[in-house]
């Protein structure tokens, strides 16, 4: 059994309902922590609840449309109502949809709407979220806020220049939220995902660009959702009390490196 480092602890996190959102609600669960699975997938959420109500643990799940504020603020009245505090929020949803994605390309042919869309869910979304939930937050003394950024936050690419600037946004949030509330005893930090094997990954990459990741990739394997969820429960543990403001990679060593070092690794014998 994990170790109960949250017991009594009432954790919300976005986009739940599925992929790395799911792992990191039941590796909170399993750590000791009351979950709140806030997701627009309701049907996901409802299923990772159940799930971890089947193993012992306590869930609710809840409808969330992050792109509408009377829907977060509905939100935390439930969650106020239901347990009267919030110690844990993790800000993990985003939006991944396939057409968004498809739109989020060249610049010079991007949809204003396109780009709006990306910051409406994911920077403006994420914001929103903080500013509903700090007020129970302070009341139960504390807390630690968790964001999910993203390795291209950092770093240029050919796709998606929405969607990383997004990313982007919310780092520089991170350390804005950190800097206003950490008298408040509240904590605030952020994760760079690299590239995390989900069902979600696998429909939008073929085995190919995923191999090709992995060659860039300094440990022997690409990233699990688990590997998110691990860092997501110590960073909303006592054992990360003195650790705010700070953006932290967990992608394997492929964002610290030289762009040609992945080919001469792949051409390299392993032993």
């Amino acid at each position: 059994m994990a170790e109960r480092i949250l017991q009594g602890k009432v954790a919300v996190i976005s986009g739940s309902g599925a992929n790395i959102g799911e792992a990191c609600a039941r590796a909170l669960a399993e750590a000791g922590a009351r979950v709140v699975l806030a997701d627009i997938n309701i049907d996901g959420a409802r299923r990772v609840a159940r799930a971890i109500e089947d193993g012992g643990g306590e869930a609710l799940a809840w409808p969330l449309d992050l792109a509408d504020e009377a829907s977060i603020r509905d939100l935390f009245e439930a969650v106020a109502e239901r347990y009267g505090r919030v110690d844990i929020l993790h800000n993990n949803a985003a939006d991944t949809r396939a057409e968004q994605l498809a739109a989020d390309d060249l610049i010079t042919d991007m949809a204003a709407e396109t780009w709006d869309r990306a910051f409406a869910v994911n920077t403006r979304g994420t914001m929103l979220m903080i500013k509903h939930c700090v007020p129970l937050m302070i009341e139960a003394g504390g807390g630690s806020i968790i964001n999910t950024s993203s390795g291209v936050s950092i770093l240029g690419d050919i796709f998606n220049p929405a969607y990383s600037s997004s990313k982007g946004a919310i780092n520089t949030l991170t350390r804005n939220v950190a800097t206003q509330l950490g008298k408040k005893n509240i904590r605030c930090n952020a994760l760079l995902p690299g590239m995390i094997v989900t069902a979600h990954a696998r429909a939008m990459m073929t085995q190919e660009q995923l191999d090709m990741v992995e060659r860039h990739t300094l440990l022997p394997r690409l990233g699990r959702a688990e590997d998110i969820a691990e860092t997501v429960v110590f960073l909303a543990s006592d054992k990360a009390s003195f650790i705010t403001g700070q953006i932290f990679s967990v992608d394997g060593g492929i964002t610290t490196h030289q762009p040609y070092v992945g080919e001469v690794l792949a051409g390299r014998p392993t032993s």
